[in-house]
């Protein structure tokens, strides 16, 4: 949701700076690269270490890394590597350094070298809120394009009851993913998405299918909702559910029927991202009763499932198409093959030799094959960040395409 953004934190001295370790965590499972600033007093609430740990990367204190060996932070650097900088906990005193400019910390000269958007969450007491030397400041600094995230009303550290509370991590992080979201390019887009296994019927108990657990189908559905995009889901049996519920969720069991939903509304989307484990055959006549043990062995003739995915390439008009593969030989040759004879505009390649790949696990390793025949790996990760590495692609490409059409 936030792959590929940059966030630097700071935290400043406030009895709400452990706050900041619920906000790190917040970004980083949205995705996001943190890096955290603190000031000297900030220390005194919550430890650094906690802070590295959780960003995993080092934190910054002071201008100097090593004196012996002469080693500097480079304030510079760091204000303009982020994308957005927030300050959460901002207590009254470095507000009031932030609005006069007051470079006495690595803190303050690094806001003041910073060229992105710049938020900050007051946390204070009641009666430092209400002063007018920081009622002035928050409408001095909020003049000046900083962004303030009003604090909330409650039991303050000091017992008084009122407004001073530094707004809760994980609203701060929902806005942050909502500002960055705002100019997403899947917004108000129609995606497709197929997802799961299917389950072709022998009889009304068995089936032939696989070991897809449907879950990449899911995660998928969550990320380009969560981008703007108008989300269907077709997926087989699975036991994962979508978090977003204004994703539209269709039900299947069979290929046909996944084919039957694919044929009605294909031409209503603008992108398609084929997902599904679909099984490549079926059983040519399915039992209405269980079938009975009578013989050591049966056979049972199959017939081959509709290609859902070559059906939509050889359909697409205007749209962008994703399709999936999961090889065990040859596994870059035959992904090409793939992506010409199916006509897809990206495919995404994983084998079963990676270990950690493939179905039913939480990881996947996978390599996006594009039209000009550029291979892009990358390395083992949980399957929501490999979602949002696909989408980060679709939405790349998209931007790619309509620049050339300039």
């Amino acid at each position: 949701m936030l792959s590929g953004k940059k966030i630097l934190v700071g935290v400043t001295g406030s009895i709400a700076a452990y706050k900041s370790a619920y906000l790190v965590r917040e970004l980083i499972k949205l995705g996001a690269e943190v890096k955290v600033v603190m000031t000297h007093s900030a220390c005194d609430f919550i430890s650094p270490l906690t802070l590295s740990t959780l960003s995993k990367n080092p934190v910054a204190i002071d201008f100097v890394k090593d004196e012996e060996k002469g080693i500097w932070e480079n304030h510079v650097d760091l204000g303009l590597w982020a994308d957005l900088f927030i300050i959460a906990p901002v207590s009254a005193n470095s507000l009031s350094k932030l609005v006069s400019g007051n470079a006495d910390n690595f803190l303050i000269a690094t806001y003041l070298s910073a060229k992105c958007p710049v938020w900050i969450a007051p946390a204070m007491d009641l009666d430092m809120f209400k002063h007018f030397s920081t009622s002035d400041n928050l409408k001095t600094i909020a003049a000046n394009g900083v962004s303030v995230i009003e604090p909330t009303s409650g039991e303050l550290a000091s017992g008084l009851e009122g407004k001073g509370r530094m707004e809760e991590p994980e609203v701060i992080a929902q806005l942050i993913h909502e500002f960055f979201m705002e100019d997403s390019v899947l917004k108000g887009k129609n995606v497709l998405i197929t997802g799961g296994p299917t389950y072709e019927a022998i009889d009304p108990v068995r089936f032939i299918g696989n070991h897809s657990s449907g879950k990449t189908g899911i995660l998928l559905a969550d990320e380009c909702a969560a981008r703007g995009a108008k989300v269907t889901l077709v997926t087989g049996p699975t036991n994962f559910k979508v978090k977003d519920p204004n994703i539209e969720v269709i039900q299947i069991k069979a290929a046909t029927e996944m084919m039957d939903v694919v044929e009605k509304i294909w031409s209503q989307m603008d992108i398609g991202i084929f997902s599904a484990a679909v099984a490549d055959y079926r059983p040519k006549n399915q039992a209405e009763e269980k079938i009975k043990k009578s013989s050591d062995e049966m056979t049972i003739e199959l017939v081959k499932n509709p290609d859902i995915l070559l059906w939509a390439g050889n359909n697409k008009k205007n749209q962008y198409l994703v399709g999936f593969a999961l090889e065990t030989e040859n596994e870059t040759e035959n992904g090409f093959k793939k992506l010409a004879k199916k006509n897809l505009d990206l495919l995404v390649l994983n084998s079963l030799k990676d270990k950690g790949a493939g179905f039913g696990g939480e990881t996947n390793k996978v390599s996006f094959l594009s039209t000009d025949n550029k291979i892009k790996s990358f390395e083992l990760k949980d399957k929501s960040h490999v979602a949002a590495d696909i989408v980060d692609e679709i939405e790349n490409n998209l931007i790619d395409n309509s620049t050339d059409k300039l």
